[in-house]
């Protein structure tokens, strides 16, 4: 399976970015392979509107079932939920790619069932 998590950087070293859409870099973990990737966000990062749903569409075809990030808008919520990708927010961590990774793995992320993540469950 594919994790995609939000961050400021290109590895799993990076800062985690609690936006989704205007994510500096989406890092993706294959757990089957036990490798990583790192796909830049640049063509939403300046976009007037959009950005939400066209990085949802951007993250459907990496093939990743599971996004871990802060927060996720209405328009890109939709655009996710429709493509299976399970949605986890991080909060306020201010931690790592791994450490968000190691949270999720842990079970303690909360699932995001709405958009924003202002309805969060564990």
């Amino acid at each position: 399976m594919k994790i995609a998590i939000t961050a400021h950087g290109q590895d799993r070293e990076a800062q985690v970015d609690s936006r989704f859409g205007r994510a500096d870099y989406f890092v993706l973990y294959d757990q089957e392979k036990d490798t990583w990737d790192c796909l830049p966000n640049t063509q939403n990062l300046e976009a007037a509107h959009g950005a939400g749903i066209q990085a949802g569409q951007f993250l459907l075809k990496t093939g990743a079932k599971v996004l871990i990030t802060g927060h996720v808008g209405p328009k890109a919520f939709k655009v996710l939920d429709a493509g299976e990708v399970k949605m986890y927010s991080f909060g306020d961590m201010n931690g790592d790619v791994k450490d968000a990774l190691a949270a999720f793995l842990a079970g303690k992320l909360a699932t995001v069932t709405v958009p924003n993540a202002l309805d969060v469950k564990r």
